[in-house]
């Protein structure tokens, strides 16, 4: 195999918590603050709340506000979906819930960034996410922008992963070629699969149940499947 130039990222799930999406994770947050609905019965909810702010947010907004965003819009997605009984948001949770994801993310983000910082001596390294327009200055508030040499968000290019066009935009800024590039991602439906179609290997980070749990259902070559980012500095070796 050629040799590793370029090192592409997801963001959310990848560099800011252990191969866990956000749905999960504030799927998870609530439940803690006592709500009481299956992950089938939030998803809806959640999926209402994430693609209203596509394009909605400032492109200078950073990680706070986007979470906090999102928390108020899925506070009041909940409420609708509860009907006329329940109708109304509670503010003071979802203030909870957000300050808790982000000082989770935080925790993480202190984590990995050594270990980005050893990766960026070798490789060139940049995030490709299906986003919501701000991800550069998400990056930039989370302390991993000047470690990036293209930070590619789907809002801005046009094209959601696994579409192989917002890998090209990436390798376009980049001067890479997928020959030569690895991609680190959660998701096998978004992720794996948009780097099989791109043709650049992929790294798999997601919770030892949840690997165990996919068998061989992984949409392409998975070159290695780790369960947190530092991992990946063993199979760069």
């Amino acid at each position: 195999m050629a040799a590793i130039e370029t090192l592409l990222f997801d963001f959310g799930g990848t560099l800011d918590a252990d191969g866990v999406a956000w749905k999960e994770r504030f799927h998870a947050l609530y439940q803690a603050e006592g709500l009481n609905m299956t992950a089938e019965a939030f998803a809806p909810a959640f999926y209402a709340a994430d693609d209203s702010l596509v394009g909605a947010l400032p492109a200078a907004a950073g990680l706070a506000g986007t979470v906090h965003a999102l928390a108020h819009g899925l506070e009041a997605e909940l409420a609708r979906r509860a009907g006329s009984a329940g109708a109304r948001t509670d503010g003071d949770r979802g203030r909870r819930v957000a300050s808790r994801f982000l000082a989770d993310a935080a925790a993480i983000f202190a984590r990995n960034r050594p270990v980005l910082e050893v990766l960026a001596k070798r490789c060139r390294l940049g995030v490709v996410s299906n986003f919501y327009g701000n991800l550069e200055a998400v990056c930039r508030s989370s302390g991993l922008a000047p470690l990036f040499k293209a930070m590619t968000d789907s809002r801005c290019v046009g094209v959601e992963k696994p579409d192989p066009a917002i890998f090209r935009a990436a390798f376009a800024e980049l001067r890479a070629a997928p020959e030569t590039a690895l991609f680190v991602g959660d998701s096998l439906k978004r992720d794996c699969e948009g780097a099989r179609r791109a043709g650049l290997r992929f790294v798999w980070i997601a919770p030892e149940d949840v690997q165990a749990a996919s068998g061989a259902s992984a949409p392409g070559p998975v070159l290695a499947a780790v369960t947190r980012l530092p991992d990946l500095l063993e199979v760069l070796k």
